[in-house]
């Protein structure tokens, strides 16, 4: 992917790397700024399962060390090329709390004082152990009958997105970075780095669908704000096992099966067994929908799936077969230039780089 540079010259731009540590791979994308536009310099991939003595598309728990190892090599290779330091990394959506809390509209400063008090109603450990962050949400003032029939105005409302991060969680990412000898500008939790790359302003609700190697998660976004969330404990990995087992060859025959064919593979046992893996997916991810319109009284108007399970070849179609509704891949690579002859390539591998991408539209856009 270095030959990216041959189509552009780098003198005097901003560059800026967005850093996506999945549970089966890293993935980075490497953007610069000319004439106001991002633009594609490099992306490259690496999966973790070697580090630990696991099969390629393997979820693994890593050591930071082994981590900051499995970037340095990444970023070392020739095929990728990466020319800065200076990088925002993603955070598992699992390592932090989010709830939407209802609170008086006092303000921004007073909500200062009143946030941290609220947010120890949700958060299950000591409020010092965690790094707290919250935004307001906008809503519509009290309805008028309930004014009258008190007589006086009712107190406005507002809500509040709360969102928490375990101290550890920060110094383990600190850990990685000082140890991959990056220069960190942020840290964020992926869900907020994938709409950024894939969800423009759409005022109806959508449901992002992240399929990953060892889950799933659901997320339900409304004018830019997470309105529901689930974590389905199925994923990629999980049809790869299946698949191994009916066909009694190895987990790595089976990746390898996987990714070539998918779904639309000859033998037609071998996409019954991945479907039956994604019932479970589909089911989960119905009775969210369900929930989301009983709670809300309103629809989702379209699912987005993204992560790297968003790239078996089949997986679109059975998709729009299961909900029948609006059912697309995220293409987090519209967001930036790039030579048109990349354009099939970064649409079949597009929804596997959503957070590395608005990783690095951040980043970016923070350089200016």
């Amino acid at each position: 992917m270095s030959f990216l540079d041959t189509f552009f010259k780098k003198k005097d731009d901003a560059h800026a790397l967005g850093i996506d540590i999945g549970s089966s791979a890293i993935k980075i994308v490497q953007l610069r700024k000319k004439n106001g536009q991002a633009i594609l310099e490099t992306y490259g991939e690496l999966s973790l399962g070697p580090y630990a003595g696991l099969t390629v598309g393997q979820a693994a728990q890593l050591p930071a060390e082994k981590i900051a190892q499995a970037v340095a090599d990444l970023m070392k290779e020739k095929e990728v090329n990466v020319t800065t330091r200076k990088c925002g990394l993603s955070i598992p959506f699992a390592s932090s709390l989010m709830s939407v809390v209802e609170m008086p509209d006092v303000g921004p400063e007073k909500l200062k004082s009143m946030v941290p008090l609220e947010a120890r109603k949700y958060i299950p450990v000591p409020i010092q152990e965690v790094m707290l962050d919250w935004s307001v949400i906008p809503q519509v003032e009290s309805a008028p009958d309930e004014e009258i029939a008190s007589g006086i105005p009712a107190l406005k409302k507002t809500d509040v997105l709360i969102v928490a991060i375990h101290n550890d969680t920060i110094a383990r990412y600190q850990e990685i970075v000082a140890k991959a000898g990056l220069e960190a500008g942020f840290f964020e939790i992926e869900v907020f780095s994938t709409q950024r790359a894939v969800l423009d302003e759409a005022l109806r609700p959508v449901l992002i669908m992240d399929m990953g190697a060892a889950s799933t998660k659901l997320y339900i976004v409304e004018r830019g704000i997470i309105r529901a969330s689930h974590t389905v404990n199925r994923g990629a990995q999980d049809a790869t096992f299946a698949l191994s087992k009916s066909l009694g060859v190895s987990a790595e025959e089976a990746e390898v099966m996987k990714r070539a064919s998918g779904l639309l593979n000859e033998n037609k046992s071998a996409g019954e067994v991945m479907s039956l893996v994604l019932d479970y997916v589909w089911s989960e991810t119905q009775t969210t929908l369900l929930a989301f319109e009983k709670k809300h009284n309103k629809p989702v108007a379209k699912i987005l799936m993204v992560g790297g399970g968003a790239s078996l070849k089949g997986i679109l179609e059975l998709a729009k077969e299961n909900f029948k509704m609006d059912v697309a891949l995220g293409l987090p690579f519209n967001k930036v230039s790039a030579p048109a002859f990349l354009e099939n390539i970064l649409r079949e591998t597009g929804p596997e780089f959503a957070v590395s991408i608005g990783l690095a539209l951040r980043k970016l856009a923070e350089e200016e």
